[in-house]
């Protein structure tokens, strides 16, 4: 499998192009995890990697369909409960531009995956997608550039599935993010209505460690910044604002994402229900969504771990 690897004086990142242009590790020079730890011949799919693109929608849709311009729009269920998950562009093989030792450019076009070939999308729009890797000093940018190449109106989301080291010599790191909303969810966590002020156990406005906590939240009106903080080093995300909704997930694992998204999970049946502040896009022709999500070292990554971290 063909790895792509870029390197600075801060960051050693790894890149699958043919599993969805998915992270395989991310680094800090010394060697030490940023991203959970990936063994190339332990991935068979992009749920196996460090971090892997979401579109051209994100997380779930119920029942795998939904109601767009008034007509029902039915997807292939790719989960065992019978729901459509996490867009249809992280499992197939996309097209590389290198453009030097700390950039990375990656292509998909869904034309290129007609019915003919038994590999069909499962979305019924034409789409493109480009993401791009940059490494410049401690900081490193993924932007996505979803566009709608079809000739019909689109419905749209993008994001980002990133599983990050949670544990460094045993520490929980603090956690903080300022989120003044959250969804209550069902048994498949799907959100059920409109987003309702967040509760003292699930408030990061205050610093706190995630601890024996099994997570899985979606949340929105936040401020598109969040930090992971182990006292000698620390990493913080930053996010465009078109990603207005954060989902926090603790893996089986060990390691914890940090999910920068478009809109609320089912956000396209929940507009269709007249739910305030999903945040469901609408593409014309060519027209594009874009947004960058950025992550900073700050304090001691310089140092070798002293201990091995989850593997994925």
């Amino acid at each position: 499998m063909n790895v792509q690897t870029l390197r600075n004086e801060f960051f050693t990142l790894e890149v699958l192009p043919e599993v969805g242009a998915s992270i395989l590790n991310l680094r800090a020079a010394s060697g030490r995890p940023i991203m959970r730890e990936v063994k190339l011949e332990d991935v068979k799919t992009s749920s196996q990697c460090a971090c892997f693109t979401l579109a051209p929608y994100s997380n779930r849709i119920r029942d795998a369909k939904f109601t767009f311009g008034g007509q029902e729009v039915a997807l292939k269920p790719t989960t065992s409960d019978g729901l459509a998950q996490h867009g249809d562009v992280r499992n197939r093989p996309w097209q590389v531009s290198p453009a030097g030792p700390s950039r990375l450019a990656c292509t998909f076009d869904s034309r290129a995956f007609p019915d003919t070939t038994g590999t069909d999308m499962n979305w019924p729009w034409a789409f493109t997608v480009r993401v791009e890797y940059i490494l410049h000093g401690p900081h490193f940018d993924t932007s996505i550039t979803l566009t709608n190449v079809d000739s019909r109106e689109m419905p749209a989301g993008v994001g980002f599935h990133p599983y990050f080291t949670r544990l460094h010599e045993g520490v929980d790191p603090l956690l903080s993010f300022d989120a003044a909303l959250a969804y209550d969810t069902d048994e498949r966590v799907l959100a059920t209505g409109e987003a309702r002020p967040v509760a003292p156990a699930e408030d990061y406005r205050t610093p706190s460690r995630i601890g024996e906590r099994q997570v899985d939240q979606a949340y929105t009106a936040w401020d598109q910044i969040a930090v992971l903080d182990w006292g000698e080093r620390c990493l913080t995300i930053t996010a465009d604002n078109i990603f207005s909704h954060l989902i926090v997930y603790t893996a089986p694992d060990g390691s914890l994402a940090l999910e920068p998204v478009s809109h609320a999970t089912d956000a396209f049946n929940l507009a269709a229900r007249g739910v305030a502040g999903v945040d469901m896009r609408t593409l014309a022709s060519g027209q594009s969504l874009a947004g960058t999500m950025r992550l900073s070292l700050g304090g001691a990554w310089s140092g070798e771990p002293k201990s091995s971290s989850q593997r994925g």
